[in-house]
Parts: structure tokens; C-alpha cells; sequence
């Protein structure tokens, strides 16, 4: 990823959107050092193969978006829409800002805490990400909310993102493993619902 320094808290680096009608494109992000870890381009080029099948008409739930790769990555590979959700006021700008060169229509990036958001009833998604900051304990939460307020459709596939030294993720009965790869320090799973 390349950077430059624009202030002394954020870099400017850029993500590569790995497949899809805006494959090779190289988009602006902001790079918190301490709040910013984006799902690298061989990470997504192995989620989005086990999505592939499903990902073309999904909806799909961002859930701490920070750079916006997987939401980008997503309707790059035709998903019906992306709603993405990042509580950092310059992350969410610059995701609106990379979507405005696109065009993309069928995607909503909201300013807020996660987690208070899960709380009110929701739509169900096809497709729902979990990359939070990983010293933030925030999957046991967000799995919990997601699961019982009405995020996640009968077959819903969930992406989870963790470090390898955290504690395995509490993970409902209903959910099923579909997948698991480690990654440098990184484990990252994929269950169905």
C-alpha cells in the first residue's frame, strides 16, 4: 500500500479493488495507523471466491467499514447494495467520496457506533462483514445483536475477522462453519446461517 503523510494522524494510502467491473482500480483512503487495518488484497480475493456464488444481487452489511474495502469489493462484484457503518466521521467521508467516483447508487455509508445501531430492529442481509478493531472485544457483541434483532435472513453469510491471539468468536448454534483460513496473524472465518 502506498502512503503520504497529510497530517500527523492520518496517511494517505490506497486499497486495489482485487475483482469485478472496477478490478485493478487503486482508490484514496485515509490511514489511521491506530484505527485502520484493511483486509489485505489476498484476504478479499479468497472471501470473495467463497462468496462467489452468492455475492451477484446480494445485500450486504458492513459493519465497521474503516477503509470501505469489503463494501467497494462487494458492489464491484455486483452486489445489490452495500450499507456500510464506521463511527470515524473522515473514514465514512472518504468511503462517500471513493463511491461518488464510481457512482454507486446502491450503497449507504452511515456515520455510527455499530453496535447501537444493531440494537433497533433491522432488514435482513444476505452478506454481513465483521472486521472491528481487534483490541475492542466487538464480535461477541455484534454477533449477538445481529443474530437477535433481526440483521440476518434464514441463510445469511457472515464474515468474521480476527487476530489469531484473541479468543474464538461465541458463535450461535444456528450458525454453521463454512470456512476458515489464517493468514500472518490473522484468522478469518465464514459462516452460514
Amino acid at each position: 500500500m502506498m502512503t503520504k503523510v497529510i497530517s500527523n494522524n492520518y496517511k494517505l494510502g490506497k486499497i486495489r479493488i482485487v475483482g469485478g467491473k472496477w478490478r485493478g482500480y487503486k482508490l484514496p483512503i485515509l490511514n489511521n495507523i491506530k484505527l485502520l487495518r484493511p483486509t489485505t488484497d489476498s484476504m478479499r480475493e479468497t472471501l470473495f471466491n467463497w462468496l462467489s456464488p452468492i455475492i451477484k444481487k446480494a445485500n450486504c452489511l458492513d459493519c465497521f467499514s474503516g477503509s470501505g474495502a469489503l463494501g467497494l469489493e462487494s458492489l464491484s462484484r455486483y452486489a445489490n447494495s452495500a450499507t456500510m457503518l464506521d463511527l470515524e466521521y473522515s473514514l465514512v467521508n472518504q468511503i462517500k467520496q471513493n463511491l461518488q467516483k464510481f457512482k454507486a447508487m446502491n450503497a449507504k455509508v452511515i456515520q455510527t457506533d455499530t453496535l447501537i445501531w444493531l440494537k433497533k430492529q433491522g432488514q435482513p442481509f444476505d452478506i454481513v462483514f465483521i472486521d472491528p478493531p481487534f483490541q475492542k472485544n466487538l464480535i461477541d457483541k455484534t454477533v449477538k445483536l445481529l443474530e437477535s434483532n433481526g440483521w440476518l435472513n434464514t441463510r445469511s453469510f457472515i464474515y468474521i475477522e480476527n487476530s489469531l491471539g484473541n479468543n474464538s468468536p461465541s458463535i450461535p448454534q444456528n450458525w454453521q462453519l463454512y470456512r476458515k483460513k489464517i493468514t500472518g496473524k490473522v484468522i478469518y472465518y465464514l459462516y452460514i446461517r
